[in-house]
Formats: structure tokens, C-alpha cells, sequence
């Protein structure tokens, strides 16, 4: 039995309990990062934007990257590839689920990245580029210095700083990107390119090569692993110094280079001769300038995410629409034909079941059998009044006859018989009426059933039926073409109508190819 009592719980619409539940978990998990591995990636929607999955042993998430930030990432999407992303956790009402829209994606770990380093530093070893034999000296005092690396960094002010201070040369910049796809190619052109200068020309060829990069990541770095980058400078005639990142950095770019600098500074320092003392002063003022930067840099970066966070941003008011319809033009197609195929077959049931059991018919059936019982009842009930008054005539005249020593008895007896006449006459009485009762909310209820199964119902509630001039029921469009008169019956009454617009290429030739058949009237 379900309890109908009334509660204090407030009634909430779906969209506000979506909406509710949208802010909270955007408010508690405004900003993340999450590693996991991509799977369901099939490349960019036809939209511009992504979707796919990331998931670890025990769970999942949905991700989505809109097409503004996909074009901007550095590494895209990969299936099975694993990554750390960046984003924003977000619900998608459509789907009553979260998903983390991404703003920023890297590659989780480097055991696949140390496995292909793995690989080349064999294969080059087994060549004998890394041999020491094949490795050149460097000038002890170089009169001009090539150096590859990017022109707006650190590395480069850093190593033209440190050539000042301890023995100021000649420096030639050849500048190139250190990360990115393109970084190999400028790279190894770079080093060729200093190489392929002529000696005594216009530009000097320099005595000196140093490739130079800051401190990074192993994917950062991966640039001066590549094979196109080791290979030039084991082909370069100039002696080369490899400064790649920091101390603890290594790349397959130290093993071939003639000689590795633990830093770019350090390179500096074995390109001319070493004054200890103001390098260790100028390195440490560096240093803490780099890192006072990266902290005032980080603080305004956090500073900002958290005003950006407070604020409602277009693209996230955007996201749910925007996925929304991506996901109903996948979608929409498919539901069309479904919806058609549905009513058309609801349709044809509704007509199987009213030609069955016709309205009239039922109607005329229960009104016939109420009538009999109505009339079997007023029988029954003359029948048992007349029985009752011959029984009352029969006792009264045994009773006549009797002795005159039990007349009185005989009078209280009919007295009673009397009464109990009368109790058994008005319970009679109510039977009927009650039975009479029941038939009547019978045929209530048949009235209702008919009221809902008609289509006056169906029109009352918002349809409309079309008859053509003929009174026949129109049931599809092609059985009406241009300037064609129309009746459309609503629950309150019926407008005249002509049809307009083109007409249906087959409408006029399938209409000469079949034979004329009868229209059926309405059923009602």
C-alpha cells in the first residue's frame, strides 16, 4: 500500500536537479588534472571538436576538447595513449553524466619514450657514432662561435652573458625552435648550415659549435634525440658542444657531440677560458632571477584561474548546447524514422482495436443487458410480493379457523408476520435500488471508455483531423496537390483550407497507374 501522506520534500523540475547538480561539481572540482589512458578516440568530429574516453584499471570518464583548443594542443589525442589532461569537470544533462572538458594535454609517463631512446642509442652505437676515437678537439681559444638555439630564450642571454664576462668572441646565433615538431629539422639545419659557410667569406665560419636548450622534461627534450639531429652533428667538421638542459639531463645529442656541457652556461665555460669566481656570482644572480620570474608567473597564472573560475565563461555556457547538438545531429536521423515507424504502428493498432470493438456496439450491448436486468428484477420483486401476500391470506385464514382459545396468539402471530413482511419488502426495495445503482455506474463507465477511445478526445487533446472535399480522410500528403480543398476538424470546430505549394514529383503518376478505390468513410 503506498502511503499518501503528505512530506516536506520540495519538488524539483529534472533541469533544476541537473543544474544543481552542474554547479556543484563544478564548484568542487573547478580545475584538475587527471591521468589515464585515451580510449573510444576516433578523431576530430565533424564539428571540430573531440570525444573520447579516459580510463585507468577501475573507472572511466568522458572527455571532450572543443575545436579551439584542439588546434592549439601540442600533443593531440591518441588512441590508447597515455596522458595527463588538464581541464574543468562539467555535466552534460543529455546524458545525466560528468566529463571533463580539457583544456591542456601531455603525455603521462616516458617508459615508451625510454624504450624508442633505448632502441636508437643502439642502433647509432652499433654504428659507431658514439665512438670517443671519431671525436674532435676544441679550440682553446675560438675566434668565432656558432651557436643553435632559440634567439628569444634564456640559454641564449645566459651563454653570451657568460662569453662576456670571462673572454668576450665573436657570436653567430642560428635560431631555431628547441620543442615542438618542427625542432629537429631547424636543428640539424642549423648545424649543417654553419658547416656549409665558406671560410674567408662575407659571413665567418665559426671555429666553435654549441647547441644549447634549458632544463626540461624528457618529452621537451626529445628534439635533440631525434635521428636527423645526431646524425649532423656526427657529420659536422666543426667541433660541437652539446648543453642540453641541466645537469641531470641527458639525450643521445651528449653521446655524439665531441664534447657534453652539463648546462648552457657550462658550455660557455668550456668554450674560452674559465674565471671561476665572477661565473659562480653571475650564474647564482641568474638562477635567482629565473626562479623569482617562474614564481611571480605561476602566482599571477593561479591568481588568474581563480577569477576565472568565479566567472562564467562563454565557452562553458556553451558546452551543453553545443554538445547537445552534436550529439542530436548524430542522433536525429535515426529517431525520425523510429518515431515514424512508432505511430504509424500505434495507428494501425488503435484502428485494428476500434473495428473490433466499435463504441456503438459496446454501447448498445450494455444498455441491452442492464434493461434485462432491470426488467428481471421488477419480476423477481412482483413475484415475491405476490407470494408473500397469498402465504399472509393462507396463515390469516388457518388462523381463523383455528380455536377461539389461540385466536389472540394467532393475531400477534400475524402481527409479526406483518412486520417481518414489510422488513423483507423495503430490503427488497433497496437491493433493487442498488442494483440499479451498479448498472448505472456501469454505463457511466462505458460512456467514459467511449469518450477517451473516440477521436473527439484525440482532438481535444491539440490533433486535428483532415477531410478532403469528399469527406474522405486524408492520411498522407501525396493524396493532395496544389489548389485542393480542405476540411481540418479541431475540438471546437472546422476551418476550410487550400492546399498550396509544389506538388509531390509521384503524386499525378502513381495517381494514373492505380486504380480508383472507394474511400472508407469515418468510423465515428
Amino acid at each position: 500500500m503506498v502511503d499518501s501522506s503528505p512530506t516536506n520534500a520540495l519538488e524539483l523540475s529534472v533541469s533544476e536537479l541537473s543544474g544543481a547538480l552542474k554547479r556543484a561539481i563544478e564548484d568542487q572540482f573547478g580545475h584538475v588534472r587527471l591521468r589515464g589512458e585515451i580510449s573510444n578516440y576516433r578523431g576530430p568530429h565533424s564539428s571540430g571538436h573531440a570525444y573520447f574516453c579516459l580510463k585507468d584499471a577501475n573507472a572511466r570518464i568522458d572527455a571532450v576538447v572543443w575545436k579551439g583548443t584542439f588546434l592549439r594542443l601540442k600533443t593531440k589525442p591518441q588512441e590508447g595513449l597515455e596522458v595527463i589532461a588538464t581541464g574543468r569537470i562539467t555535466t552534460f544533462p543529455g546524458k545525466s553524466s560528468y566529463q571533463i572538458v580539457i583544456e591542456q594535454l601531455e603525455p603521462a609517463g616516458v617508459g615508451a619514450l625510454m624504450a624508442l631512446l633505448e632502441a636508437r642509442r643502439k642502433k647509432l652505437a652499433a654504428e659507431g657514432l658514439f665512438d670517443e676515437a671519431r671525436k674532435k678537439p676544441l679550440p682553446f681559444l675560438p675566434g668565432v662561435i656558432g651557436i643553435v638555439t632559440s634567439p628569444t630564450g634564456a640559454v641564449i642571454r645566459d651563454i653570451l652573458h657568460r662569453l662576456s664576462d670571462r673572454f668576450p668572441r665573436r657570436v653567430l646565433v642560428w635560431p631555431v625552435r628547441v620543442q615542438g615538431e618542427t625542432s629537429a629539422a631547424e636543428v640539424a639545419a642549423g648545424i649543417a648550415g654553419f658547416n656549409a659557410l665558406p671560410r674567408g667569406g662575407a659571413i665567418p665560419r665559426p671555429d666553435l659549435l654549441i647547441v644549447a636548450r634549458g632544463g626540461g622534461s624528457l618529452e621537451d627534450l626529445w628534439s635533440f634525440n631525434e635521428e636527423e639531429v645526431l646524425r649532423a652533428a656526427a657529420a659536422s667538421e666543426i667541433p660541437l658542444i652539446s648543453a642540453i638542459g641541466h645537469e641531470t639531463d641527458w639525450t643521445l645529442l651528449d653521446h655524439v657531440a665531441d664534447l657534453r656541457a652539463p648546462t648552457p652556461t657550462g658550455a660557455a665555460e668550456k668554450a674560452v677560458p674559465v674565471r671561476a669566481e665572477l661565473l659562480a656570482a653571475v650564474n647564482a644572480l641568474a638562477r635567482r632571477h629565473n626562479e623569482s620570474i617562474l614564481r611571480l608567473i605561476e602566482r599571477r597564472r593561479n591568481d588568474l584561474r581563480a577569477l576565472a573560475r568565479a566567472m562564467p565563461q562563454a565557452e562553458a555556457l556553451l558546452a551543453t548546447p553545443r554538445q547537445r547538438q552534436d550529439r542530436a545531429a548524430e542522433r536525429l536521423a535515426a529517431a525520425l524514422r523510429g518515431f515514424i515507424g512508432t505511430r504509424r504502428l500505434a495507428l494501425s493498432e488503435a484502428s485494428r482495436l476500434l473495428a473490433r470493438h466499435a463504441p456503438q456496439a459496446e454501447l448498445q450491448r450494455v444498455s441491452g443487458r442492464l434493461n434485462t436486468l432491470k426488467y428481471r428484477f421488477e419480476a423477481a420483486g412482483r413475484t415475491l410480493r405476490e407470494r408473500r401476500r397469498e402465504r399472509l391470506e393462507t396463515l390469516r385464514t388457518r388462523f381463523a379457523a383455528a380455536f377461539s382459545a389461540r385466536l389472540m396468539f394467532l393475531r400477534q402471530d400475524a402481527s409479526r408476520s406483518r412486520e417481518r413482511f414489510a422488513s423483507l419488502s423495503a430490503r427488497l426495495d433497496a437491493a433493487y435500488v442498488h442494483a440499479l445503482s451498479r448498472r448505472r455506474d456501469r454505463l457511466g463507465h462505458a460512456v467514459q471508455l467511449l469518450g477517451a477511445v473516440g477521436y473527439e478526445g484525440v482532438l481535444r487533446r491539440g490533433f486535428a483531423l483532415a477531410r478532403d472535399a469528399e469527406g474522405g480522410i486524408v492520411r498522407s500528403a501525396r493524396q493532395l496537390g496544389p489548389g485542393d480543398a480542405l476540411r481540418l476538424y479541431f475540438a471546437d470546430g472546422k476551418l476550410e483550407a487550400t492546399v498550396t505549394g509544389e506538388e509531390p514529383a509521384k503524386k499525378r503518376a502513381t495517381a494514373a497507374k492505380k486504380p480508383q478505390v472507394a474511400r472508407q468513410g469515418s468510423l465515428f
